[in-house]
């Protein structure tokens, strides 16, 4: 495994199942981080993902009697649906355990591909454990999400079709969750280009993998928190570990709130939906030390369930201070609500809500308190908003926006 004989094989393998998907140059990210940046966009995948990649290549390596004894993974949602799919493409059964925090979409898409689905534990190393008792009880053939060779390998056709698009690229980001995906992309690259630097993302709240490297060492972390469900991995995959320790050049951490921002910078300049760890190649462009190099992102997936992509723009906006709250005092009288609307009104900002609290003193003839949620172009116009308010004798103050 992990030869280029083998990812030459794998990439020929998973085209009977795999979409094009073709690089994307952004403009928009470009301009931003100085470099010229490609998206490889995995999230419009069949399945909705790469994970297809390594499930179907695996899958196509099993005997006959491997795969009658019924298949088993355990998966936050991606792995899941690509096994799923893989098995029904050789007619075999596939069990799936996810955690319990697995968004619906990723549910209920496995299930359609006629998978059964067993909901167990918080994060993915509660559903494994639960999944690897169910496969020496039942006799399943159990196909790791990440910590496999053959898997690893599937996901490396990645490198190998990005390499034949932009032959001259300089620089790889992927996101580590397990590191499968990562290690099959490191491996490959390096085989073909030495020279090229492949870095790794993950979220600041599920940093195993850059513990790991630190250490040495496969590290278990006590506990893991982000919203990027797909790469809330607390022990990164001990068969794989060395390579990613040789091919790895750097491990990059970024917070649940850049990829909230990274959210709304794909949907409103890519019309694409990304989801959270999709999104952490994208958040991590900013973090790169260089300039004018050729630079691709590859984005994983594209399974978010609609709820938390609401809740996800909510707070984009908020963050990019496209929405916010303020609050002024005024006297109790006719007439005053309308004077601080007009004032908001010759600035542009559109009111979206209106909180008016005639107890916030006693004294309600000396003021009462309006909370007002605006709209506006961005930071600056919200800074001249502000600053119209206290030319025509308000004192406006921030308070938290609640949607």
């Amino acid at each position: 495994m992990l030869t280029l004989d083998k990812f030459e094989e794998a990439s020929e393998k998973v085209k009977e199942v795999t979409l094009e998907t073709k690089l994307v140059y952004s403009d928009y990210l470009s301009e931003q981080t100085g470099n010229k940046v490609y998206l490889k966009p995995e999230n419009m995948q069949f399945t909705g993902a790469y994970k297809v990649r390594g499930a179907y290549y695996k899958i196509s390596t099993l005997s006959d009697e491997e795969r009658k004894k019924g298949l088993i993974t355990a998966s936050a949602g991606n792995h899941a649906q690509g096994v799923a799919y893989a098995a029904k493409c050789y007619g075999a059964k596939a069990v799936i355990v996810m955690p319990t925090t697995t968004p619906l979409i990723k549910v209920n898409r496995t299930k359609s591909y006629g998978a059964e689905v067993v909901l167990h534990g918080n994060v993915y190393d509660e559903a494994c454990a639960y999944a690897l008792e169910l496969a020496k009880k039942e006799g399943y053939t159990f196909i790791h999400p990440f910590d496999d060779l053959q898997v690893a390998t599937g996901q490396g056709s990645i490198a190998m079709e990005i390499f034949k698009e932009l032959p001259l690229v300089e620089y790889i980001l992927v996101p580590i969750g397990g590191g499968g995906l990562a290690t099959g992309v490191s491996t490959l690259a390096k085989l073909l280009n030495p020279k090229i630097k492949v870095i790794g993302v993950e979220p600041s709240g599920a940093a195993c993998m850059q513990a790991s490297l630190k250490e040495g060492k496969v590290v278990t972390l006590p506990k893991v928190n982000t919203i990027a469900d797909g790469t809330a991995v607390k022990t990164p995959g001990s068969k794989i570990f060395p390579f990613l320790q040789k091919n790895i050049d750097e491990v990059i951490t970024v917070d649940d709130d850049e990829l909230i921002v990274a959210f709304l910078d794909m949907v409103e300049n890519h019309k694409m939906i990304v989801e959270n760890s999709g999104l952490l190649t994208v958040a991590a462009l900013k973090h790169l030390k260089v300039k004018n190099k050729r630079v691709v992102s590859i984005l994983s997936g594209g399974n978010m369930d609609v709820i938390t992509m609401s809740s996800v723009v909510q707070h984009g906006l908020i963050f990019r201070d496209r929405i916010f709250s303020f609050s002024v005092l005024l006297p109790d009288k006719p007439g005053e609500l309308s004077k601080v609307a007009d004032v908001i009104a010759k600035s542009k900002g559109n009111v979206i809500k209106l909180e008016h609290n005639q107890f916030v003193t006693t004294n309600r003839s000396a003021a009462v308190e309006l909370q007002i949620t605006l709209e506006s172009f961005g930071t600056e116009h919200k800074k001249e908003i502000l600053k119209t308010l206290k030319d025509n004798g308000y004192d406006p103050k921030i308070v938290q926006t609640n949607l």
